[in-house]
Parts: structure tokens; sequence; C-alpha cells
């Protein structure tokens, strides 16, 4: 018969162990037999035992930190808009003594990167959540933290080659991009030979930086099935000089026609836009990601005719709130993988997003 208030105690007599072992099995700590632990569970839920973690944690004097790894950002860019989750989980975690500290890096310097990952591994955080713009770089992170003993989430953008992280929050990026080839040429037929214009942005000197990679891939995969005849002309821009952006822009779409299609694969479009606009050019076939203000305006005048979105707030939120209940209570997300939806909006639904 249950009691109505069970202690540890309780547990330790009625599975045959100590104290100890019983603290051990509800906190994942040190080697305990298989037959041990479902002894103890069993009496766990036969006493319908519940653990105060508060105490617990209290008596212990148990604190933890967890790195937030993420690229500097100005306010109204795409990582503000992420890191505002980060914000609006510090309160969960910190009724549980966990602290956020953030380990902010320049996504145009891949030695900026690997300097704060390991800043963290120093600093013996308990956990980090990494937002990554150089993939490769982070395959080397990711072993030095699995080495060091440190539970990681990677955020936003899946990292091929990775595969001891605790979980993933973010788009499915491979399909974000067969959708968008989707979403871009649904008013073009199979036989069109109208060109895509791709504009990207110009990152690190040596080209490491390349968080688009995967996107990309699907993107040209779909184009490669359905569309072959398709010509994918390649912008390069520089997203810190609007000037010099402007006049790569002005040479390439020089004589650009209204069936031209127009796409990024980052959350950059309102660079685009702010050409289009600019130069008078509305109503062409302009296809970008993520729900900035800059790219709301866009999308309302015109300039930009879908947006695929994300609620990349709600991911990094998630993100710490898992860690958090990782390291409190040893429990694990259901799956790896936490892919979120792959929203369009127009002109005509944004407004309820």
């Amino acid at each position: 018969m249950k009691r109505s208030k069970s202690t540890i105690s309780d547990v330790a007599e009625a599975a045959g162990v100590t104290i100890g072992t019983v603290d051990r099995v509800l906190h994942e700590r040190g080697e305990v037999s298989e037959k041990t632990k479902e002894k103890v569970l069993r009496a766990v839920r036969e006493l319908g035992y519940k653990a105060n973690v508060y105490a617990s944690m209290l008596a212990r004097n148990e604190s933890h930190r967890i790195a937030v790894i993420m690229p500097m950002y100005s306010a109204g860019e795409f990582w503000d808009l992420t890191h505002s989750g980060i914000s609006q989980s510090a309160d969960y975690a910190g009724r549980f003594s966990v602290d956020i500290v953030d380990y902010l890096y320049d996504q145009y310097d891949v030695e900026s990167f690997l300097s704060v990952c390991r800043e963290a591994i120093v600093d013996n955080c308990s956990a980090a959540v990494i937002a990554p713009m150089f993939l490769d770089a982070t395959c080397d992170v990711a072993r030095e933290m699995e080495k060091a003993g440190l539970p990681y989430i990677i955020l936003n953008t899946s990292v091929g080659g990775v595969s001891g992280h605790l979980a993933y929050y973010g788009q499915p990026i491979y399909d974000s991009g067969v959708f968008c080839a989707d979403v871009l040429m649904s008013g073009s037929s199979p036989e069109s030979l109208d060109d895509v214009y791709m504009v990207r942005i110009e990152r690190d000197t040596k080209g490491l930086s390349d968080p688009s990679k995967e996107r990309r891939r699907g993107f040209m995969d779909y184009l490669s099935v359905r569309f072959p005849g398709t010509r994918v002309r390649d912008v390069v821009i520089n997203p810190k000089d609007p000037a010099e952006a402007h006049a790569a822009m002005d040479v390439a779409f020089e004589g650009i026609g209204k069936s031209a299609n127009i796409v990024t694969l980052n959350s950059r479009i309102y660079l685009v836009s702010d050409f289009l606009r600019e130069r008078g050019l509305d109503g062409l076939n302009v296809v970008g990601f993520d729900v900035l203000e800059k790219n709301i305006s866009a999308l309302r005048d015109g300039y930009v005719k879908y947006l695929i979105a994300q609620h990349s707030d709600r991911e990094a939120m998630a993100s710490v709130i898992t860690l958090t209940d990782y390291l409190v209570f040893g429990k694990r997300p259901r799956c790896q993988d936490n892919f979120s939806s792959i929203d369009l909006l127009s002109r005509y639904n944004y407004r309820f997003y």
C-alpha cells in the first residue's frame, strides 16, 4: 500500500539497499547494477515516493551553468530574436540554481568561435547550447565537449558528422531547402528556363562559415530533378556595406524581368528588398527566410512574396529547458532530433503568426 508521505529511507528499506544507493539511482550518479536499479524503482513506484528535488539540491549546495554559444548580434537581427528565447528560459532555469552564461562569437571568424567554445569547457560549464556557423569546426568542438563529459545541444543548424549531442532544435535544414525551391518555382513550368538568382552573403575570408550549406543542397537537389534546365546565378553581397551590396545587385540584376526568381537561404532577404525598394522594383518573385521586422515590412509592401518562418525563440527556450531538466532531474529529451515546423507566410497571413 502506498503511504501518503514516503521517505527515501522507506524506499531503501523496501528495496533492501542503502539510502546512498537509492540516491544514486534517482539522480543517475555512479554505477548501480540493473538488478539493484530495478528493485529501487519498483519500491519507488509501490510507495509512491516523490523526491524533493529542491531540498536535495539545497542539501548538496548544487548549482549549474549553461553556456550559450551563439553569434554576436544587433537589435532586430535573427540572433536577437533567438536570444529572446534564451532570456525567457532564464526564470525556469533559475528555479533550480542553473545560471545561463552567454559566450558570443564573431560569425565571420572561426578562431573566435573555437575560442569561446574552449573557454566554456575550461570554465567548467555544466552544459552548452551551440548555435553553429562553422560546421567543420563544430565537429571538432563536439568531440572536445564529449571528451570533457559536457552535454550539449545543437540549435538552429544541424551539423553532419555530429552524433553525440543531447538534442537538436530547429528546422530540418535539408527539407527546408527543398520546400523553399518548391515555393519559389510554384509559378514556373518544368520546361521553364527562368533564371534563379540566389543571393548569398560574404562571410569569413577563408570560406569556412557556411550555415546554409545543407539547405542549399536541398534546394539544388529539387531543381536538378524538377527544373533541370534552370540556371542558378549566385549573387554574393557584402552585408556590412549597403552601397557595395547594391552595386553588386545592380550588376547581377541588370535587365531582370518579371519572371525572374530571387531567393536567399538565410534571414537577410531584407538586404535584397532594400535594393528593390530603392530601385522601384516590386512584384517580383522573391522568397526568403525568417520573421525579422525588416523582412515582414518587405513582405507587407510587396517586395517579398513569401517568407519561410520558424519560431527560433521557442527553439532556443526549449534548448535551455531541456538542458536544465537533464542536469537537475536526469531527464533526457524524448528524441534527439526535435524538428520545428516549416511555415509559409505571405502578406495575407503574417499578422497571425
